[in-house]
């Protein structure tokens, strides 16, 4: 079947019928322009996914990666992936050599929290951590997360192999999809925009943006505060 064929955006946006109180003429002809590249992006990125889905098969994972589950137990990599055939792992800038986690990872996750019981409808989503369980456990409290899953990595091994620590040691955060068909559990994605394909002067950071808080700010005159990046508490001694 041939794909439809896509009224232009400039038209689209021509023909929107929105208009808002007191606009001046100059906000309305500059806010259609906005419009049509809205529209271009929507459709970039439509295509971008479907590029995605369309990978061929990854690599298999044939490494012997234990985590230890909220329970206390200890499971395979197949564990992590319960009922489904997809799990997304999320590595968590939680090692052992910090009192407490990475501001921007939890803000990332916060956001998470909220639709972890809806994306865990289609796929698995798991945390994975270097600390130890009952630390994570704890934090997860505190935070006052209840649909998150969280793991650890208690040995590094996955986290190594799958870019969440560098060989330096130092910790990073990593977004892994897997597959798991006809038996084989297959690498699928993981986002690769790291500093070394930042554009200049612009913080490293992937597309789609997975946290709620940029695309917030990306709305908002002032966008995303150059030298700013959320805090774990802001009480006053936080």
């Amino acid at each position: 079947m041939d794909a439809p064929t896509l009224i232009p955006a400039d038209q689209l946006a021509r023909d929107n019928p929105v208009r808002f109180p007191n606009e001046s003429a100059e906000y309305r002809a500059a806010r259609t322009a906005l419009l049509a590249e809205e529209i271009e992006l929507r459709r970039h990125l439509e295509r971008v996914a479907a590029q995605r889905r369309a990978l061929p098969p990854g690599g298999p994972v044939t490494g012997d990666y234990r985590f230890v589950g909220e329970d206390g137990a200890t499971t395979d990599f197949a564990g992590l992936f319960g009922t489904k055939d997809t799990l997304v792992l999320y590595s968590y800038m939680f090692g052992p050599q910090r009192q407490r986690p990475c501001p921007m990872c939890t803000n990332l996750l916060g956001g998470w929290e909220g639709n972890a019981a809806d994306i865990g409808q289609q796929v698995s989503l798991a945390v994975i951590a270097r600390s130890p369980i009952d630390k994570l456990l704890a934090w997860k409290r505190e935070r006052g997360w209840r649909h998150l899953r969280l793991y650890s990595d208690a040995d590094g091994a996955y986290s190594r192999d799958y870019f969440g620590v560098l060989p330096d040691g130092s910790e990073v955060p990593a977004l892994n999809v897997f597959t798991r068909r006809d038996g084989t559990i297959r690498h699928f994605w993981s986002g690769e925009m790291t500093g070394a394909t930042a554009d200049p002067g612009q913080d490293p950071r992937g597309t789609p943006d997975p946290a709620p808080l940029w695309m917030v700010l990306d709305c908002t005159p002032g966008g995303r505060p150059p030298h700013w990046y959320p805090k774990l508490d802001y009480t006053p001694h936080g």
